[in-house]
């Protein structure tokens, strides 16, 4: 056992029986699996303190030197959104129009995406997920951070997992470049735009591509009992 040190504490864990770990896992399992990107989202309000909620589960993931180098910007201004939907809706047009390889191009055709983003204006929340390359520490100096493209992506999962448990629809936007987002939100150059959570209520009757997930034995290999 490890000694103990003035930066420890005790580790708070709680332990379940192993007929209630495999209850609240395929619990869990169920509720994710029901988890679909959605493009047509409803106005309607959605409580702030459930996406506050959302939010901090997300910044309890782990972080390279537990820098926690994310930062999370959220939209719910109509003036806002309008600019990001114009700027991304920008970028998209160029990106479908001369960027794409065919192959990609090909690869989209079945989920009927192009670059109209509708969803940018009429979801009530976006949130624009930054990526923080240093630190300025309370001395003033810059001190760097690690793992962070890694560290804010698996905050980012945390997010979409937390919103989707509260029974919010989301769908991720990576128009690319991003930087029209930093000058937008007056976020700082050394903070890379990683991707935008649109989130909210789907419309009704929404509809989505049918598409079927991986089986287990396709996305996993053993090695052991």
């Amino acid at each position: 056992m490890k000694s103990e040190t003035a930066n420890t504490i005790t580790l708070a864990f709680e332990e379940f029986s192993e007929a209630d770990m495999r209850a609240r896992a395929l619990d869990f399992n169920t509720l994710m699996q029901k988890r679909r990107t959605v493009r047509d989202f409803s106005s309607r309000a959605i409580p702030r303190d459930v996406i506050d909620s959302c939010l901090s589960a997300a910044g309890s993931a782990p972080s390279g030197a537990n820098r926690q180098p994310w930062h999370f910007a959220l939209i719910s201004d109509a003036a806002i959104k309008r600019q990001i939907r114009s700027a991304a809706e920008l970028e998209e047009e160029e990106f479908y129009r001369n960027r794409a390889p065919q192959d990609w191009l090909d690869a989209l055709a079945p989920l009927g995406t192009d670059s109209d983003k509708p969803f940018l204006e009429h979801a009530p929340y976006l949130i624009v997920v930054f990526a923080q390359k240093f630190i300025i520490d309370k001395q003033g100096k810059k001190q760097k951070n690690y793992y962070v493209t890694e560290s804010a992506s698996i905050a980012t999962g945390l997010l979409i997992a937390a919103l989707h448990n509260a029974g919010l629809a989301t769908l991720t936007h990576t128009p690319s470049p991003m930087k029209f987002l930093n000058k937008i939100l007056g976020r700082p150059s050394t903070e890379k735009p990683l991707m935008v959570i649109v989130t909210g209520y789907p419309e009704a009757g929404a509809r989505v591509p049918d598409i079927k997930r991986k089986a287990l034995d396709e996305i996993v290999s053993v090695h052991g009992d």
